[in-house]
């Protein structure tokens, strides 16, 4: 058996860093990564046959466990008619009827192979329908990485920004504006400052890659207002949010309903999937029935929709998944709280719904700059702690516990005990 130690020196040699995704490098955690090999249930297990309960579930899409056996059945069906046609079958139809029917404001669909995929077009669908360039994203709202979305501000001033990767030209993101998220008067001034040429405004309803900040719903009530009043699209990013915060995402938990909005993760029940969709009078302006192009030769493949379909189906079938999501990540919030209190620990948890960060900062956390407080040396020495215990969190202070339906009680109480017991220890 091939240990993570040597896969990792294996795969620097033929993989960037040793890794496809930047975080399973492990880096923010002071350590190597672990070489995963099979996972069922709640459970996760790396090559040397180490067992973690898996609080990372694949960032989020596994909201039912890995390998759930309905939906591996409806894997095993599906691959018998085939892996990808090129040409169009009726699982995309059914599978836009689904979202469609589920997601107000959702008018027309278009299937992607990514989140990073279905954002850059959502946005090229925006900067068509409306004829105009510039774009306002938000501080610590990650929407993939297409070129225009790396960008962070700089010197205080909305609108002069500096990419955050080589590779992206400037002329590339001079039309990106970056507000702090949580902050109106920060949109109104970026509004005031562009009058006339802000196509969209994009935003996670609930962020979930700076790790969970709750959004303040006068801030997110505003920004539907301003963004009407100044024919600016509204874009919410569901890639992480949608269908699993509820069967109608945050626009149905919060009642707004977007112009445009981008889905993933869940809606392919794990497989490589993406999707954007809105307002029919703003899908009609893409290729075919318009003119701003978009393809892809794998997109509303038969294999990712047929799982999808299913996990969709299951979740609509049986809401109660979500109040059992909930209460799982209700008690570990309450528990983890009294683990902090007990032993002084500067930490907070940040919950919402069945998503949930433990920031180690003293500060309250409601912005991107409180984010940025958190200490995260200390983070890596409780992420290790709990690795050792065998609990796999996420390799980062700013990323996400996702609960899934296949936690048990004894997962729950076991986390609990160790996450007293390593907070005691660091």
């Amino acid at each position: 058996m091939k240990s993570s130690k040597k896969l990792f020196e294996k795969a620097k040699e033929i993989i960037p860093g040793g890794v496809n995704s930047p975080v399973r490098a492990f880096g923010s955690v002071e350590m190597d990564p672990i070489f995963i090999k099979k996972a069922k249930g709640s459970y996760i297990y790396d090559v040397e046959d180490n067992k973690y309960i898996d609080y990372i579930s694949s960032w989020g899409p596994m909201i039912f466990g890995h390998g759930d056996e309905e939906l591996n059945n409806v894997a095993i069906e599906a691959l018998k008619y085939g892996i990808s046609y090129g040409v169009p079958s009726a699982v995309e139809v059914e599978m836009a009827e689904i979202i469609t029917d589920a997601y107000k404001g959702c008018e027309m669909v278009r299937m992607v192979n990514s989140g990073t995929e279905a954002t850059m077009s959502a946005i090229r669908t925006a900067r068509g329908y409306t004829k105009k360039d510039k774009i306002i994203k938000f501080e610590g709202c990650y929407h993939g990485h297409s070129d225009c979305l790396l960008v962070k501000s700089g010197s205080g001033t909305l609108t002069y920004n500096v990419t955050t990767s080589l590779g992206v030209p400037q002329d590339f993101v001079k039309n990106t504006i970056v507000c702090e998220f949580n902050n109106i008067k920060s949109v109104k001034d970026a509004i005031e400052q562009n009058k006339n040429e802000i196509a969209c405004v994009i935003i996670e309803p609930v962020p979930g890659n700076m790790g969970v900040v709750i959004p303040d719903m006068d801030f997110m009530n505003d920004l539907r207002n301003i963004t009407e009043e100044n024919n600016i699209l509204l874009i919410f990013d569901e890639v992480i949010t949608g269908f699993r915060l509820s069967y109608g995402g945050a626009a149905k938990v919060f009642n707004i309903v977007p112009d445009m909005v981008c889905f993933g993760k869940i809606i392919g029940g794990g497989l490589p999937v993406g999707a954007y969709g809105g307002k029919k009078e703003i899908m009609s302006v893409v290729s075919p029935l318009g003119a701003v192009y978009q393809a892809g030769t794998l997109s509303g493949n038969p294999l990712a929709m047929s799982i999808g379909i299913a996990a969709l189906k299951k979740l609509r079938n049986n809401p109660q998944i979500y109040d059992g999501l909930e209460k799982k990540a209700i008690k570990l919030e309450e528990w983890f709280n009294k683990n902090i209190e007990k032993t002084g620990i500067n930490a907070k948890v940040v919950r919402y719904k069945s998503m949930l960060t433990i920031f180690f900062t003293e500060k309250s956390v409601n912005s991107y700059a409180d984010v940025m407080n958190s200490d995260t040396k200390m983070y890596a020495k409780y992420f290790k702690g709990m690795l050792d215990s065998g609990i796999l969190l996420p390799p980062s202070q700013f990323e996400v516990m996702f609960m899934n339906q296949a936690l048990s009680d004894e997962d729950i109480d076991f986390t609990i005990e160790s996450n007293l017991k390593v907070l005691s220890s660091i």
